[in-house]
């Protein structure tokens, strides 16, 4: 791939051309996954606390049904994606990056694919009020389906709170071999532009920009022509140039806007909110069909497999499942990756659930990052690419270094992760993962920081609490010694004399 990668700079500082390889996936149809014989639901498939089961082993459950809720916390629900029986509520293996387990609920299937009564879930959105229609959104489980997985519900709280001038829909797929957003907006269009007329409503805005990049000619034309036969003014597609990382959030407001989001901000700091293209379809059908995310398009590709393909299947299917759907894999077949070949994470097991997440499965032959890393040559090839002008360079010191305060200087906290970095570097370093892990330092130090302060601020406040009770028992004794002085010692003689002088009955009564 790094041989036939050639600079573009385009609008976007730095950015590469890169090889599509999605040909062979987008020259058929969606295809439809049966339904699997069990299903694997992780409860966490989203940024935010896992999800707490509702459901119990042994419990029947529908297609839809909620069977793990939020605490009330950042998060989002889980639902069944078919009908059957839960069998067991254990760790499973996850697609982490290091081949972790999670809790998951395991559902037998039973086949029937009986759903939940949805009259009652299907609601005319344009009769609700926008925190009625955030709250209705919250209850779908859905998340950002361009692989941050952050609670939509949650990221649309947030904009309302600052002023919007934007709605922008992300159907840039800059990474190489993923295709399920290409697909998605060629058979399902009217379902993302209905997405957006939800969203336009629950944020207050007037208008929508629908970016698409310019080597998805069937999705343009395939949103064209829905939104002629919608004929709403709101909604007007933008075509973006084919670089990568384009698709990125930050990089395509500046695209589209010409607005550039401040270090450490967000979108909504210049008055933009991004959602993805199959959120938006998601959306949709929540709101007005009554199916919460249980299902997503996930692209199976790789010269690993024997037919690259694009498949509608539900949340909770292994990869191996996935796998046979494209033929299987090929002799050569040598490491599989969830997600592209810039951004995705490779795993040892094809045991794994696809989640919400799961935009690819890839299949490779030549491994990644099998390519021995020599010296820094400092020629400065990565910062010449880097999306977000940084100097990658510099920023690999001092992550040798574990130098916190220079990586902070330095903006390791708005590295993307794109890979472009990695991509030209001569010297084989793989600086992502290197910037990945010392994110991950950095994020321990704060806690650790954090859980000191607050240890602090503990004993400072106990401390605090020992002195206000010896303070107020001294003030006490006080005002009990100045009432003796008041009532003085003749008084009080008199007080004893009367009390032993009164007789037994009167005593008895006083008692």
């Amino acid at each position: 791939m790094s041989a036939a990668a050639t600079y573009d700079l385009g609008k976007l500082h730095g950015g590469l051309r890169l090889p599509a390889e999605k040909s062979v996936a987008t020259a058929g149809q969606i295809l439809r996954a049966p339904i699997p014989d069990q299903l694997v639901l992780p409860l966490t498939q989203h940024v935010g606390n896992p999800s707490q089961p509702i459901v119990s082993i042994g419990e029947y459950v529908l297609k839809g049904q909620l069977i793990a809720d939020t605490d009330g916390s950042l998060g989002a629900p889980v639902h069944a994606s078919s009908s059957g029986k839960i069998i067991a509520i254990e760790p499973w293996p996850v697609s982490r990056r290091y081949g972790d387990t999670a809790p998951c609920i395991i559902i037998e299937c039973d086949g029937q694919d009986q759903a939940i009564e949805t009259s009652e879930i299907i609601v005319d959105y344009t009769r609700l009020d926008p925190d009625s229609l955030l709250q209705k959104i919250l209850q779908g489980g859905i998340v950002g389906l361009g692989g941050a997985v952050f609670p939509t519900a949650q990221k649309l709280m947030q904009a309302v709170t600052a002023p919007l001038d934007y709605l922008i829909l992300n159907g840039v797929e800059c990474e190489p071999y993923i295709s399920c957003d290409d697909m998605l907006m060629r058979e399902y269009a009217h379902d993302v532009l209905c997405g957006a007329q939800i969203l336009m409503h629950a944020l207050g805005l007037p208008h929508c920009q629908v970016a698409v990049e310019s080597d998805k000619p069937q999705a343009l034309i395939a949103l064209g022509e829905a939104l002629g036969e919608m004929d709403d003014k709101r909604i007007v597609l933008k075509q973006v140039p084919t670089i990568y990382p384009s698709g990125g959030e930050d990089q395509l407001v500046q695209l589209v806007t010409n607005k550039e989001v401040p270090t450490g901000g967000l979108p909504t700091d210049v008055g933009c909110v991004v959602q993805n293209v199959a959120t938006a379809a998601a959306i949709n059908r929540w709101v007005s069909h009554g199916e919460p995310l249980i299902c997503r398009v996930t692209t199976v590709t790789g010269e690993g497999v024997v037919k690259p393909v694009n498949v509608l299947v539900r949340l909770g299917t292994t990869v191996a499942d996935i796998i046979t759907l494209a033929g299987g894999y090929t002799d050569q077949a040598n490491q599989l990756v969830i997600g592209g070949p810039m951004t995705g994470k490779s795993v040892s097991t094809d045991r794994v659930p696809l989640v919400k997440a799961t935009n690819c499965v890839l299949v490779l032959v030549d491994a990644i990052g099998e390519a021995n890393a020599k010296p820094c040559i400092r020629c400065g090839e990565c910062a010449e690419v880097c999306p977000i002008q940084l100097l990658p360079q510099q920023l690999y010191w001092f992550s040798c270094a574990d130098n916190e305060a220079k990586l902070r200087e330095f903006g390791l906290t708005d590295c993307i992760e794109c890979g472009c970095c990695d991509l030209v570097c001569p010297s084989h370093i793989a600086l992502t993962s290197d910037f990945r892990m010392a994110k991950g330092r950095m994020r321990e130090l704060a806690d650790e920081k954090a859980r000191a302060k607050r240890a602090r601020q503990r004993f400072e406040t106990r401390n605090l609490r020992v002195l206000l009770e010896q303070e107020q028992r001294d003030e006490e004794l006080a005002a009990q010694k100045e009432t003796a002085r008041e009532i003085g010692p003749e008084a009080i003689r008199a007080i004893v004399a009367r009390a032993r002088k009164k007789p037994a009955g009167d005593q008895d009564e006083d008692k």
